[in-house]
């Protein structure tokens, strides 16, 4: 089958002809229809991750996939071939990705596709999605009377937030630049622009302070805590910088979970989450891709199509 694959750190992609996926017992092997970049891909293939996951050459990159279960292990009992799937396919050890014409792929990565999401949309809300949604539900606690402050609100993970902080009843503010203010105020969320006099535009909107603040940046952080409203102490959670726990709060690794990818696809089947795709790549241009998503301005999440 076709993959793309790098053959060692700092490499480029490459279109090559790889094995079929092996599938486990409690595994499904999955004709791949979609995949999405997320920044993290990149990352770990100029060996920014190497001290915390452990790597295998030649590397299929991709955690994101939407697509059709060819086969199940004898074991799987939740999927059958023909259902259509998309999930957060990270392993423990960086590998057998998904960009890919298949994957093989353990049942807690997936869940039942969003019926009214194609497969290009689908393949769009796994990593971000779950991010969002287990640094705001699980992480925070977000609730109905909850403020909730999101630096870095426009990005792709960022987006996600506003709407899943929004659905949960809450009011949200977003920091971001002004050309995204508008988009901003289309999900949901008041905007303010970051960086320095943050505090002081935030109180302006909310006097008594905000109730809970979500990191997606790291750049302002260390004014999070001024923010907070008196009784709200620890609840920040950040994806970005370990250090938020010396604040009292929460560092949040995002992981698989089919219970929550559930959650995501009833979101968006009933019109609560929508996707915005920056553009679509064959699988052939998958460098292309990665260029795009590093040069950092795209607003909304780039798909790659198999």
């Amino acid at each position: 089958m076709k993959a793309i694959t790098y053959a060692a750190y700092g490499e480029q992609l490459e279109l090559t002809d790889v094995d079929e996926p092996k599938v486990g017992p409690d595994w499904v092997k999955v004709q791949v229809k979609a995949t999405s970049v997320n920044p993290v891909d990149w990352k770990i293939a100029s060996g920014g991750l190497d001290g915390a996951l452990d790597t295998f050459f030649p590397v299929t990159p991709g955690w994101d996939v939407a697509g059709v279960v060819e086969a199940v292990g004898p074991a799987v009992t939740s999927l059958a071939p023909g259902d259509e799937v998309f999930g957060y396919v990270r392993k423990d050890a960086v590998h057998g990705g998904t960009y890919a014409e298949k994957v093989a792929a353990p049942i807690r990565t997936l869940a039942k596709k969003p019926a009214n999401a194609s497969f290009a949309e689908a393949a769009a809300i796994p990593l971000a999605g779950l991010t969002a949604f287990q640094a705001l539900v699980h992480a925070l606690d977000v609730a109905g009377d909850d403020v909730v402050l999101i630096h870095g609100a426009s990005g792709g993970v960022g987006s996600f937030a506003v709407q899943i902080a929004r659905s949960l009843g809450a009011r949200v503010i977003g920091t971001a630049s002004e050309g995204n203010h508008d988009y901003l105020r289309d999900l949901g969320a008041e905007p303010v622009e970051y960086g320095d006099g943050l505090v002081d535009r935030v109180r302006a909107i909310a006097p008594d302070g905000v109730t809970a603040v979500l990191d997606l940046n790291g750049g302002d952080l260390d004014v999070s805590p001024e923010l907070l409203a008196d009784g709200s102490a620890g609840r920040i959670a950040s994806i970005i910088d370990p250090a938020v726990k010396d604040l009292g709060g929460h560092y949040v690794f995002v992981h698989p979970d089919a219970a929550d990818l559930d959650e995501l696809a009833e979101l968006f089947d009933d019109g609560t989450l929508t996707v915005q795709i920056a553009e679509t790549f064959p699988l052939a241009e998958t460098q292309k891709a990665w260029e795009l998503s590093q040069e950092g301005h795209t607003r909304g999440k780039i798909v790659i199509t198999v």
